[in-house]
């Protein structure tokens, strides 16, 4: 058996750019440069981004002996050319690699899990890896670096001080609803993922089910040529991604408003008359929108209110 690799045996996670290859960060080109194994979804796209930084693939032969075993279980040819590195590691053999990898590290070599971008395990395989390196007392180190939630967050425009990041809503039109009724009253801002394929589907069933007037900010291909960040409310939102194709295209995060909370519930009628007379002269969308101004009560919960007061 070879010689433990220098650096502390150890599980890191390590984030990977989500576009422009300029925000990885130093700490992370030198920790895959040193250590022995690299567990990624997708060998070819993870062997782009360290060719790219010129970090050797080679392994020592014991990793390569190890993972030849789960090669031929898992069908990765990337990993049966010479001494690889790299190990695949996603849903369909995490059952297989986790226990390999935590032997690996157990034995003194340390290991590094990347994504195919950002930051690995938001909306990526690896909990069960991460969870199985605690149970058996085996050290994990985050380096830190790029996710698009958080990189949409801050550029949404929307309260970040409390936020839940839901991912990729249910393929299905009745699933997706049903999770979409489920937080339909949550007041913090919520960050979903999805795919080009299926956003103005997930966008329409938003607005549906959360109300045509609810905030939302769309961003696509952060930090990339063609990047999208885009602040409306979600009926326009739909009609903005329908006029443009592109707009249909690439890595896409919906940054959306919670519901008004109770104390907004609870303010608006205080402000009732204003809102009357505001109704008097403007549409209830501008209203809505002045009164926001004015009283600092979320512009949905006024919207809402001006409805009521309508009916």
């Amino acid at each position: 058996m070879s010689t433990p690799t220098k650096m502390p045996a150890c599980l890191y996670i390590v984030a990977t750019p989500i576009g422009n290859m300029a925000d990885m960060t130093p700490h992370a080109i030198e920790t895959l440069k040193q250590v022995a194994i690299i567990a990624c979804e997708d060998t070819r796209t993870s062997g782009k981004l360290l060719s790219h930084f010129g970090i050797n693939t080679k392994a020592d032969k014991v990793a390569d002996v190890r993972n030849d075993e789960a090669d031929a279980l898992t069908d990765n040819d990337a990993n049966k050319k010479g001494h690889n590195k790299l190990w695949a590691y996603h849903e369909h053999n995490s059952a297989i690699q986790t226990p390999k990898i935590i032997e690996m590290i157990q034995q003194g070599h340390s290991v590094a899990l990347i994504s195919d971008a950002g930051t690995p395990l938001v909306s990526d395989p690896g909990y069960q890896l991460v969870q199985a390196a605690h149970d058996a007392g085996v050290t994990v180190s985050p380096i830190v670096g790029a996710s698009a939630a958080i990189a949409a967050l801050s550029v949404a425009g929307l309260p970040s001080n409390r936020f839940s990041f839901i991912g990729f809503l249910n393929a299905k039109t009745h699933g997706r609803q049903k999770q979409l009724e489920a937080l339909k009253s949550r007041t913090e801002t919520l960050i979903f993922y999805e795919a080009p394929h299926r956003i103005i589907a997930s966008l329409t069933d938003m607005a549906a089910v959360f109300g045509a007037e609810r905030e939302a900010t769309f961003c696509r291909e952060l930090t990339k040529t063609f990047e999208t960040v885009h602040k409306t409310t979600l009926a326009e939102l739909i009609e903005f991604v329908k006029a443009d194709d592109n707009q249909q295209r690439g890595e896409i995060v919906v940054v959306v408003a919670g519901a008004a909370s109770v104390q907004d519930s609870d303010d608006i009628s205080v402000h009732d008359q204003l809102l009357m007379r505001l109704l008097e002269d403007l549409s209830v969308k501008k209203a809505a929108a002045l009164a926001a101004d004015l009283t600092g009560v979320k512009k949905n919960a006024l919207y809402q209110r001006l409805l009521e007061l309508q009916a």
